[in-house]
């Protein structure tokens, strides 16, 4: 999975990342609204998390952007901004959720893992079991909402197995 990172806060991107590269994830860090605005246009990410105060462009602003050029990824706004009004504005401007600072590193991923659920509840799989779904539209693999690097071949196995038998291989 592909996540743009929009922090400015330079140490708490950096914690972010690392958290996030460890997971498996790739990682792009935009430190300002103007180039993550971009980024999310041109680099294809999965999911975005965007933080509200920036130095150029606010993080609200760039998810309005986002949202009225069609664009339908998810984002994760995360921010200081605590009030009900503020996190009420921020869904309402198109964030898929809303994460106040200071937060844990595993409520970020557990809302991560919850936010790709919902945006891939609308795709076709080739085949589910459990927790586990096969997407032949993306030749992908996903397990708990998060994808599953698998080579081709990996991939053609699980998928040739799969629906033989009604039930995937265990996972290990």
């Amino acid at each position: 999975m592909h996540i743009l990172l929009i922090e400015d806060e330079k140490a708490l991107a950096r914690v972010i990342e690392v958290e996030l590269l460890l997971q498996g994830m790739q990682v792009t860090v935009r430190s300002d609204g103007k180039s993550g605005l971009a980024a999310a246009l041109d680099g294809n990410p999965d999911l975005v998390i965007l933080d509200w105060m920036l130095p150029d462009v606010e993080g609200i602003h760039v998810c309005r952007a986002l949202r009225s050029q069609k664009v339908d990824l998810p984002i994760i706004m995360i921010t200081a901004r605590q009030g009900v009004s503020d996190e009420v504005r921020g869904l309402e401007e198109g964030a898929d959720d809303y994460l106040v600072k200071p937060f844990d590193m595993e409520l970020l991923l557990a809302r991560i893992r919850a936010v790709m659920r919902r945006s891939t509840a609308g795709l076709a799989p080739c085949l589910s079991c459990g927790s586990i779904v096969l997407n032949d539209d993306e030749h992908a693999v996903y397990r708990d909402g998060l994808p599953v690097h698998l080579t081709n071949k990996e991939y053609d196995i699980l998928h040739h197995t799969g629906p033989d038998t009604g039930r995937l291989p265990p996972a290990h």
